[in-house]
Parts: C-alpha cells; structure tokens; sequence
C-alpha cells in the first residue's frame, strides 16, 4: 500500500476538535514512533506532572512495543492502526477504578456501532471482538477457539502511583489479512467497516470514552446506579457464554458466565451450582451464547486492575 493509502494524522487539525474548547481533551500529543503509548506517557506525568492535565491523550503512528498482559508483545505497520493512551483522572473512589476496562470497551463498541457500522461486542474485560466477515451468512471461516469472531482492539488500563489511569487502546483499522500477526485478528478494512478514517474514528472513540466517563463520575462511580453494568452486559460476548477460567493462582474454573460484580469482575457458576467471583484470569470462551464457538485458544487474558497498579490485559495480541 501507499502513503496515500496509509494518511497520516493530523495532530492541528485533531486538536482543533478534540482539544478545549471544542473537544474533551486538555491536551493531545501525536507522535510519529513510540515504543509503548502507556509506558511513554506514564513516564512524562511521572516527570512533570503539571504539563499533563486529565484528560490527555497521546496517539502514536507506529507502535513498536506495545505491551499486553504478562508482557505480552504486539506491533503494527504504521499509520494502519490507532493506538493510543489516555490520562484520565476521575473523581471516582479508587476502588470503583477496576470498571475502566469494561468502561472503555463499551465506549469503544459504541463508537464502531454507530461510525463504523459492524456488530462489535466486548469479551470480559478487555477485548473488542468483530464478526468475520461472511458470519452473518454462515459463510465465516471458523477460527479454534474463536469461532466467528475476530478481534480488532485490545485495552491495557494501568493505575499510577497519583491516583490516576491510563487506558491504552489499540484498535485495528486498515491491516490487509497478511499484516495482523494471527489468524483470530482483524482490522476494519477487512469486515468491511463504513469508514476507516482514523481521524474519524478516533475523534468518535474520544466522545464515546468521555460521554461514558461522564456518567460514570457523574454517579459517582457507581456503573450500576449508572445503568452503565447493565450496558456493559448488553455488549459483553462473555456474558450466558460456556467459558473456562485459568486462575492466577492455579487451577480452573469451568461454567457459565452470568454477571458482573459490583466492581465488574465476572461471575462464574459451575454446571453444579458452585459460584465464583473472578477478579482475573485467563478466560477461554467454550461456547457463545448465540452457539457459536469464540473465546482465548492462544491464552489471551482477562483481568481487573487492582489498586496497586496491577494491569489489565492489554492490545491487539
């Protein structure tokens, strides 16, 4: 592909819509390389503080190193993806913070529905999952472990020594076939989404994240005052799927997905009635609620961030 194929981002143009007055954001930083948009942010808020305002946003062209759970590694071509971080500061307590991932793949589905046009659903916490093209029409090739489902963004929420997040997403936008690293992934360009511009896909990713945010903080922090938990459900692929848990400490759990927690961990019952409450894990999707097979074959995580900066699984892996 060319240039023209791959537009750059234009940081004035972005700023005059995202930036205030115009836009949510205090401040928008577009860079041509970064290693990592999570660690390359949390270390200049760690060093000057007051040069970064909540919000701020930094997006990167190309991302070399991008870091997913338990180090995982991911990279894309650049200028064929939107990966960025996002400092958000919410007057929320600190331990209604462990909504964040679920938050920002619910802001994230609605802006694919509504600017993009494709079915997005979210797999607990932190995977945005696409329909494969032709899976309408029984046509979609199935993937082990995946069925139907493909996965075009990943969120990596980290908690900062100040009190503050940051929630990195990376979203696949115009990747041809031979250009994601596994088969289970996908971009826009692929299924046939109604715009790939990525100016337009992030200016809507930010209103989405801010609008959701707003409600968030406007109660509190409480998702279910909110109705933001019972949005989240209405989205999440997980959720009356057939799912297998690989525990943190040890051992599995094996059973039906029906709910949320209060702080947004999963809900897990056995085919013997024995409930578990799962703050993280390795989650393997066994069967969909719609029967369709989908789910981690490759081991992708799931967590909730803890409030001593613990991760959340991250992008695009």
């Amino acid at each position: 592909m060319t240039t023209v194929d791959h537009p750059a981002l234009r940081p004035g143009f972005l700023a005059d819509l995202l930036v205030v007055p115009h836009g949510p954001l205090a401040r928008l930083e577009v860079v041509q390389e970064s290693a990592s948009t999570n660690t390359e942010l949390a270390a200049a808020v760690a060093a000057d503080p007051q040069a970064w305002p909540a919000p701020a946003l930094l997006v990167a062209e190309h991302q070399v190193a991008g870091r997913g759970r338990s180090g995982r590694g991911w990279d894309t071509p650049a200028r064929t993806a939107l990966t960025g971080s996002l400092l958000v500061r919410p007057d929320v307590p600190r331990d209604r913070l462990s909504w964040l991932p679920l938050l920002a793949g619910l802001a994230t589905v609605r802006c694919l529905r509504a600017t993009a046009g494709v079915e997005a659903v979210v797999k607990w916490p932190n995977d945005v999952l696409v329909p494969a093209p032709g899976a309408g029409a029984g046509a979609a090739r199935e993937e082990a472990g995946w069925g139907t489902y493909r996965k075009v963004a990943g969120i990596l929420c980290e908690l900062l020594p100040d009190g503050g997040a940051i929630v990195g997403v990376g979203l696949n936008v115009l990747q041809s076939e031979r250009e994601l690293p596994v088969a289970s992934a996908t971009s826009l360009a692929l299924v046939g989404a109604a715009t790939t511009d990525r100016e337009v896909l992030l200016t809507a990713l930010e209103e989405s994240f801010a609008q959701t945010l707003g409600r968030w903080q406007a109660a509190a922090g409480d998702a279910v005052e909110a109705g933001l938990a019972e949005e989240c459900a209405e989205v999440s692929a997980t959720l009356g799927a057939q799912v297998r848990v690989e525990l943190t400490g040890g051992g599995q759990v094996v059973g039906e997905a029906y709910g949320f927690g209060p702080d947004g961990s999963l809900l897990v019952r056995e085919a013997d009635g024995t409930g578990h409450v799962l703050h993280s894990g390795d989650v393997h999707h066994l069967r969909l609620r719609d029967g369709a097979r989908a789910g981690a074959a490759d081991g992708t995580s799931a967590g909730v961030p803890t409030v001593d900066g613990g991760g959340v699984p991250g992008p695009l892996n």
